[in-house]
Order: C-alpha cells, then sequence, then structure tokens
C-alpha cells in the first residue's frame, strides 16, 4: 500500500519533506519509524497533535524506507486523504502496509 501511494507521488518522506507537509496541512497520516530518535519521535508527536494530523509509529527506518523504494526513512507524511484513511485503518487493524 505505502508502495502504491509512493509511486502515486502521495508521499513526502524524510524529516523535513514530513514537517513541511504537515506544516502545509497537506499531510492525511505520519508514520514515523519505531528505532528512529526520541527527539524525532517527540518533535512529529507534538507537530501532529497540533495540527490534529493522525500520528503512528510503524516498523524500523530501513523497512520503512524500503516500503517506498528508498534506503532508510524515519518518517514519512501521506498527502492523499484516500491512501491515509486505508493506511490508518490497516495500521490499526495490525495488518502489514507495505
Amino acid at each position: 500500500m505505502l508502495g502504491l501511494a509512493a509511486r502515486g507521488r502521495k508521499i513526502e518522506s524524510g524529516e523535513f519533506s514530513t514537517e513541511k507537509a504537515v506544516k502545509a496541512g497537506k499531510a492525511g497520516l505520519v508514520i514515523v519509524a519505531k528505532d528512529a530518535s526520541d527527539n524525532t519521535k517527540k518533535l512529529f508527536r507534538n507537530m501532529c497533535a497540533f495540527y490534529e494530523v493522525p500520528y503512528y509509529e510503524y516498523a524500523v527506518k530501513e523497512d520503512l524506507g524500503r516500503c517506498i523504494g528508498k534506503q532508510y526513512r524515519a518518517s514519512l507524511a501521506v498527502t492523499d486523504s484516500g491512501f491515509a484513511k486505508a493506511l490508518e485503518s490497516k495500521i490499526l487493524s495490525g495488518e502489514k502496509i507495505e
């Protein structure tokens, strides 16, 4: 699912791009790697709470990057509301979102 969203250019990845998407109101969902630094997790947790964007921790950096055809990624924002809702329901049900 993440790979499909990435191919459709509906994902912003990397800390800077994710932060920019959230602040611009484009992010429908933010995913941060479980092995990201505590500072990164806190930054996005607080930012997502302020901007009312769903926030989830999922996988490790290597797996998160591989899902979207990149190397390591600590964070990503899904910018399409349809993909965001579908991914959120998969995460909540415990399914893999690759």
